[in-house]
Parts: structure tokens; sequence; C-alpha cells
């Protein structure tokens, strides 16, 4: 199975046409009003309609109530919910139930006891994503351009797809996916000129970096080899 790359943080309709042109898999959208990166429903009502079906949508909310997340679900009809606040999985599944959309939960990484929090949301989401953990005085969950030491999740087998997020660019991702072995990763601050301005040039570099990096993990077999012959029963 390839890279699953998500670019987060999209507002603008240029921006969006750069992630899909790269190869992104997931284009993500941010409902928070404290984050640079926060789409209005107006405006997510008409990315919605400029993404036409290219590439899946994810909407990423952080604690948001009931009426919050029938406006953007309305507005943007995501693919996905990611869920990157302080949800508990009661709360999970029964969004998860409510709109009968693949969710991710986002779980934040500072030592190997915040790794072994996704055990509570394994048998509630779809996918996991790992996180660097906000500072205690951080306005936003994400977003914050921090790392955490990848190697917490070295050999880690969810049982499910899982994504790596937290400080990585065009420059580390090669070294966060060999170290990890995730099979998905997601950028926001990596690929921007500043808070919550996405760089056209930085989204084609992410990518192209993050799948050379499957690709040199998952190299193709020699131009002619034949498959190993099936040996008689």
């Amino acid at each position: 199975m390839s890279l699953v790359v998500k670019i987060c943080g999209l507002r603008t309709p240029e921006t969006i046409d750069a992630a899909v042109e790269a190869g992104a898999d997931l284009l993500g959208f941010v409902f928070f009003g404290k984050s640079p990166r926060n789409v209005g429903y107006s405006d997510a009502s008409l990315l919605n309609r400029h993404v036409a079906g290219r590439a899946k949508k994810v909407a990423l909310v952080v604690d948001a109530s009931d009426g919050e997340l029938e406006a953007i679900v309305a507005a943007l009809e995501p693919d996905m919910l990611q869920f990157h606040g302080k949800e508990d999985p009661d709360r999970v599944a029964e969004l998860r139930d409510r709109y009968r959309l693949p969710v991710i939960k986002a779980v934040g990484v500072s030592t190997a006891a915040d790794v072994r929090r996704h055990e509570a949301y394994r048998s509630v989401s779809d996918q996991v994503l790992f996180d660097a953990k906000a500072p205690a005085d951080a306005a936003h969950p994400g977003g914050n351009g921090l790392s955490f030491d990848w190697s917490l999740l070295a050999g880690l087998d969810l049982g499910k797809p899982m994504m790596l997020s937290g400080g990585l660019d065009a420059g580390n991702v090669a070294r966060a996916i060999a170290i990890t072995g995730t099979p998905g990763v997601d950028v926001s601050s990596g690929v921007e000129s500043a808070p919550g301005e996405k760089d056209p040039r930085r989204i084609a570099a992410f990518v192209a970096a993050a799948r050379a990096a499957d690709k040199a993990r998952h190299p193709a077999p020699p131009p002619g080899s034949a498959p190993t012959p099936l040996r008689p029963a």
C-alpha cells in the first residue's frame, strides 16, 4: 500500500490546486477559531466546490459542539472527520455513528505514556494520528511546528492505519518515515511561508520527498525479473 499524504490547513483555491497537483491524497480544512488556518463556513462551501472530488476532504475540529459540527458537515461535505481536541472515546464513537464518516483521532505525544493513549481510541476511530503534544501555553493543539521523538513509534502496530504529524517538512519527512514506518504523513506548518500561509513550492517539495521515501522502502523489482515459482504441494 502506498503512503498516504495529507496537506492540512488549506484555505485558498490556489493552495488546494497545488496540493492536488503535487499528488496529495487528503486535504485538511481546519475549523478552530484560534488557528491562523481557520476556515469559515461560507468559505468552506466555496472550497468544497473547488475540490470537486479531486481528493478526499478532512474536516479538522477541536472539541466542536453539535451545532458547529452540523454547520461544518453541511458546508464542507467532508469525506472524513478529524478530532484534534480532548474528545473522549464515547464522544468520538457517537459522532462517528451520527455522521457515518471515517474518523481520525489525534493523540499528542511527548512520552511513551502518551503513545499508549491510542489504545482508548482503537475501537472507535478508523485512524490514529500521532502529533507532537502542544506546549501548555499553546493557543491551539496542532500546527505548532514541533516534532517529538519518532523512535517512540518504531515497530508500533495499531492493527489499523496511522499517520504521523508534527514538525514535518521536506527536509525531514524521509527520516521520519524511515524511523517510524508510518503509512501516512500529515503536514501543515512545514509547508508554509508564514503561519496559515501555504507555499505551493513547499507543498510540492514535501509530497515529492515523502513519495521518494516511500518508494525507497518499497523498491520495485528489477525489470524482467520473474516471480518466485510456487513449490508443488
